[in-house]
Formats: structure tokens, C-alpha cells, sequence
């Protein structure tokens, strides 16, 4: 990640609305420590620079990794998380048993039972998406011997269980730079603060702006049939849960967890609460059509036919897909809030962005006269280009056994 940084700069300058997003999430961060920003604007506002920002870090997914003999290869190198299609149809199901579950936790067990053991998991993960957002600008600002992994152990270990339960000799092991190291502590530190000092507001968007750059930057849907098709079921799921039960509404509250970013309506404590009154956003409702915002943006390059050998998250080409679609999300959320203001009471926010983002692209695909490739369109083709050929080889071991 520190490369492609260091190359786009020297490369072809910055990109300056993606420069200006990340300015614009660290200013409105610390502006709204003293100031009251009123929490419509601060909510768009912030909303749209993550997007922006996390949506361009996800061009990377379309770097192919240098192959086994090529300079750069890393055989540990994880692979890139994509959605099938199968999940896509399950999800809903699964994210309704879940909710409904800790629903059920909270009604049995108790508010302060359920937080704190949900609390390590938050820490945890928390910790590793807040280090991996820091350790690229350490890496930056760092000597370039500091941002080597220079520290850390391997080592091979024989087990007794089958090869094909366990890869054997199992590669154990731990590498990380200077750099990395820093970022790690300082990740800790604000894990302790957040956890151990009241949980604070500002404190807990930290981690759920952490969250959603992670999220969107390393995760990909596959197609953009798949992105609809989950899109459309939380569509329904969203409208259920908020409107037919209160089940949603209860979690949301009484989940003491960075799951969704605070905007203060107010820096006066209520008087019957003690606390200053807030408004929330759930991450869901970021990072779900963050997702699609980023396969969109991701589609723009493929059509500018950018190169894949090493990508340049600065470079300049066309994005209308992303920016139509980016665009109709802030109408979206604009409209939800419109209507949360207006009735007094929550909203299923992807009651409004689905159609948005959904629509837009669609209606964008339709006036450019390119609704077959955005259909056809796969970050999935390596796998498909496996299958026949692995077919043919079964087909000509076969014809050997004979």
C-alpha cells in the first residue's frame, strides 16, 4: 500500500479530491470536538469523504499479484474476499438470525452482560482495522529501512494431521516493520482510551471511520449482479426489522460497540440523561453501498481499460458510474433524513439508498449504451477461466487410467 502511494505521487501528482477527503475527515473529526457542527451537514459531510476515500483504496483489488518467479511475489500474500452469489441470497437470513439473536441477549442477559463480551471482539478487530489504516501513513512519512518488515519470527511446524485438514509443515510466523509496530501501539492506545475512559463519541467514530476504509478497501462483490442481489434483500431486510419490529431500533441502542458513527445534536447534557443527545448512522448503511460504490468505480476503470500491473489510486480517468452513483447516495441520505426529521422517528436508511444506487447505475448503463458490460462485468474471471481447464485435465487423466 505504501508503494502504490509513493508511486502515484511520482507518477502523475495526486489526486486532490481524494487528498481533500481525507483532509475533510480528519478536519470535521477535530473540528467537531469544539465546535457544533450541526448534524445533518456533519453527517453528509463526513459520510461522502469516507466513501470517496475508501472507494479509491479498493482500486488496488484490480492489481493482479506478481506470479511465483516475478519480482514482489509473496506466496502468504492473502487473496482478495469476494462475494458469491450464494451468499448474497443468504445474507439477510443470516444477518436477521444474528440481530434477532443479540436482540434476544439483550432482553435476557442484560445490557452490561451482552457489552462486555462483545466489547473484547470490538477491541480486537478494532485494533488490527485502526492499525492497518495508520501503518500506510507511518510507512509514508517513515525511512524507507523503517517500513521494511524487518521484525518478527517464522518457523515450521510438523502435526500429526492429515494434509488435508492441515497443510503440513504448517508455515507459522509474524513479520512486521518498525513502522507497523508504532501504528500497532498507538491503535492500542486508543482501543484503552475508548474502552476504559467512557467510550466516547469522537472516540468510537475513530474506530467506525477505521471500519468502514477497511471494509470497502479489501472487499469485493463479484459482479454487479451479486451487488444488486444483495442490495435488494437488505433492502427487505432493513424495511422489516425497522418498521415491523423494534428489534432493530433496541440494538442500535442499547449496543455500546462502534457499529455506527455519533453526530452531537448537542454539547448540553440532557437533563434526565445526564449524556449529551446524539444521532446515529449505522455502518451497514455505509459500508453495504459502499461495497456497490466501489465495484462501480472499479467498472469506470475497466471501461478506461487502467492497467492492473500496478495500480495507481490517484490516476485520472473517467467515473461516471461512481460519481452518478456517489451522487444519488447523498440524495438518498438526504432523503432519509428529510423524512426521520420530518415523521420523528427512525428510518431504514437502505429503504432509500438501494433504489438510489441501484437506479442510478442502471439509468447510467442505459444513457452510456453499456448495460450488457456492466452485467457481464466479473472480478471473478480468473476462477472462471480455471474451470474449463481443469475440467480438460480431469478429462485427460481419465483417458490415462483407461
Amino acid at each position: 500500500m505504501v508503494e502504490v502511494k509513493t508511486e502515484a505521487g511520482a507518477a502523475g501528482g495526486m489526486n486532490p479530491m481524494l487528498v481533500a477527503s481525507y483532509a475533510t475527515i480528519v478536519l470535521i473529526w477535530g473540528a467537531s470536538q469544539v465546535v457544533l457542527i450541526p448534524y445533518v451537514v456533519h453527517l453528509l459531510v463526513l459520510v461522502t469523504a469516507i466513501l470517496y476515500a475508501a472507494c479509491h483504496w479498493s482500486l488496488t483489488l484490480l492489481e493482479e499479484p506478481p506470479k511465483e518467479g516475478e519480482e514482489g511475489y509473496d506466496p502468504d500474500a492473502p487473496g482478495r474476499d469476494t462475494l458469491k452469489q450464494e451468499d448474497a441470497y443468504q445474507f439477510p437470513i443470516v444477518g436477521s438470525i444474528s440481530l434477532f439473536s443479540l436482540y434476544l441477549a439483550f432482553k435476557y442477559l442484560g445490557q452490561d452482560m451482552v457489552n462486555l463480551l462483545i466489547g473484547g471482539y470490538f477491541g480486537l478487530i478494532g485494533c488490527g482495522a485502526l492499525t492497518m489504516t495508520i501503518s500506510p501513513l507511518l510507512g509514508a512519512l517513515a525511512p524507507a529501512s523503517l517500513s521494511k518488515p524487518t521484525l518478527g519470527w517464522k518457523k515450521t511446524v510438523k502435526h500429526p494431521l492429515p494434509d488435508w485438514l492441515l497443510e503440513n509443515p504448517l508455515d507459522l510466523g509474524l513479520m512486521f516493520s518498525v513502522a507497523g509496530l508504532a501504528a500497532f501501539a498507538l491503535s492500542a492506545g486508543v482501543i484503552y482510551l475508548y474502552f476504559f475512559q467512557g467510550k466516547h463519541w469522537a472516540l468510537n467514530n475513530v474506530l467506525g471511520i477505521c471500519f468502514c476504509i477497511q471494509g470497502i478497501e479489501r472487499f469485493s462483490l463479484g459482479t454487479y449482479k451479486i451487488g444488486a442481489i444483495l442490495l435488494i434483500g437488505l433492502f427487505f431486510y432493513d424495511i422489516f426489522w425497522v418498521f415491523g419490529t423494534e428489534v432493530m431500533v433496541t440494538v442500535a441502542k442499547n449496543l455500546d460497540g462502534p457499529i455506527k458513527l455519533l453526530f452531537p445534536r448537542s454539547f448540553v447534557p440532557n437533563e434526565e440523561t445526564g449524556k449529551i443527545d446524539l444521532s446515529l448512522l449505522g455502518l451497514g448503511d455505509i459500508v453495504i453501498p459502499g461495497f456497490f460504490l466501489a465495484l462501480l468505480l472499479r467498472f469506470d476503470a475497466h471501461i478506461a481499460k487502467v492497467g492492473t500491473k500496478k495500480i495507481n489510486i490517484h490516476q485520472s480517468f473517467p467515473k461516471p458510474y461512481f460519481h452518478s452513483a456517489l451522487v444519488a447516495y447523498v440524495l438518498g441520505l438526504i432523503a432519509t433524513l428529510v423524512v426521520m426529521i420530518q415523521f420523528n422517528a427512525a428510518q431504514p436508511a437502505l429503504l432509500y439508498l438501494v433504489p438510489a444506487c441501484l437506479g442510478s447505475s442502471f439509468l447510467c448503463a442505459v444513457v452510456r449504451g453499456e448495460v450488457k458490460e456492466l452485467l457481464d462485468y466479473s472480478e471473478e474471471e480468473e476462477e472462471e477461466e480455471e474451470k474449463p481447464q481443469d475440467a480438460a485435465e480431469a478429462s485427460t487423466e481419465d483417458k490415462k487410467d483407461k
